[in-house]
């Protein structure tokens, strides 16, 4: 085995894996602050025809993403207010909401099937896997908002008692987690394979959830 085969093997897994990075470390704060998502699949779906979208209509990758993670941030949203406000199962919301965004992301994307665009590098977006793998563990064990986060996912009846929000907590935690998991998305249809077809994540949000639990 050559070097050059193994740097080729190299360079593949890591464009490969990092929509699995973001979504992994987005599920993972989630899941840190007492809350299980499983809605992963749909939100990066609907992140990634938002983003391939946005793009055609107006050329930006930067709005293209911005979007995205927005479509990400109201997706977690809706389950957050789900969860944490009307108090309805979380298992149950969460795969409400992956089959919520296979719908839509189905619907939305129906008219884009075959629209070619300019795919963009996706070695910034690799690098920045690992920039977001070190600021959340960072987060997590070096800050006192992480030991919060932490200590409302292990015994959120305590962290209540000391005077925190656990509610606010876990939303934005919710919400983080779903950014995330849109940026996830747009990385696929943008980066890693430029196009859009319905079904494209293929199964990577519930990797993720896997990689998670694991």
């Amino acid at each position: 085995m050559t070097l050059e085969l193994i740097l080729g093997i190299l360079q593949i897994i890591l464009i490969a894996t990092t929509p699995l990075v973001f979504a992994g470390i987005g599920e993972l704060v989630t899941e840190k602050s007492g809350v299980l998502n499983l809605g992963v699949e749909g939100m990066m779906l609907v992140g990634a025809v938002t983003a391939f979208i946005i793009l055609v209509i107006t050329g930006s990758y930067f709005l293209a993403f911005f979007v995205s993670i927005l479509s990400g941030i109201i997706m977690s949203g809706l389950f957050a207010f789900l969860v944490l406000n009307l108090m309805s199962n979380q298992i149950a919301t969460g795969l409400a909401l992956t089959i919520f965004g296979i719908g839509l992301s189905s619907m939305l994307g129906k008219q884009y099937i075959g629209t070619p665009i300019d795919g963009l590098s996706p070695w910034f977006f690799v690098i920045f896997s690992f920039v977001i793998v070190f600021l959340v563990s960072y987060f997590f064990y070096k800050t006192k908002a992480g030991l919060i986060l932490r200590a409302v996912g292990e015994s959120h009846n305590s962290a209540h008692a000391l005077g925190y929000s656990v509610i606010k907590i876990r939303c934005l935690s919710i919400l983080f987690g779903g950014s995330m998991c849109a940026l996830a998305g747009s990385y696929i249809s943008i980066c890693y394979a430029p196009m859009w077809q319905e079904g494209m994540t293929a199964g990577r949000g519930w990797i993720a959830l896997a990689l998670v639990v694991f």
